[in-house]
């Protein structure tokens, strides 16, 4: 069977490479391992996670916008709510705005803004959300059983369509 490993790095066209080298860097601890003219490269050193900050010739300026078909936002993961606390505060030293932590039926959320506007998230997943995570790493379940598991531990209204 043909998968992959997981997420290897993002992309975001930007109107300022040193606005957002700066961002990434100072707010979100991301390290510049490469300059290439048009971008930048960016490794965050305890994750291995890469963002590209690109500036494309003859782009389309303005801030982003997550009403525009694409990217809606990138979620990076977060260890625990006390850690999304942590970032809010560190968020609030650097000026970052961001709406306060949600917790929601499958963990909590931090969203946030880069300088162009572009939509992250910081999230944790909860008790529940582990389990499901568990469950799936751990049994070849089908769509039925997934149904029902959302159904009982959730509500038959967010379950997926059979």
């Amino acid at each position: 069977m043909v998968t992959f490993a997981g997420i290897s790095h993002v992309a975001f066209t930007v109107t300022d490479l040193d606005v957002s080298e700066r961002f990434y860097t100072e707010v979100l601890d991301f390290v510049t391992v490469m300059d290439v003219g048009y971008g930048r490269i960016l490794l965050h050193p305890s994750t291995g996670f890469s963002i590209a900050v690109l500036r494309h010739e003859g782009a389309q300026g303005g801030a982003f916008t997550e009403l525009t078909t694409g990217l809606d936002h990138l979620g990076l993961a977060a260890s625990s709510r006390e850690e999304l606390e942590e970032w809010q505060r560190r968020f609030d030293q650097h000026g970052v705005v961001y709406t306060p932590i949600r917790d929601m039926e499958m963990g909590s959320h931090l969203n946030f803004r880069d300088p162009d506007n572009i939509a992250l998230e910081l999230s944790c997943p909860n008790d529940l959300m582990r389990a499901a995570q568990e469950a799936l790493r751990s049994a070849d379940l089908s769509s039925e059983q997934i149904r029902a598991w959302v159904s009982e531990n959730l509500s038959a209204e967010v379950a997926p369509r059979v």
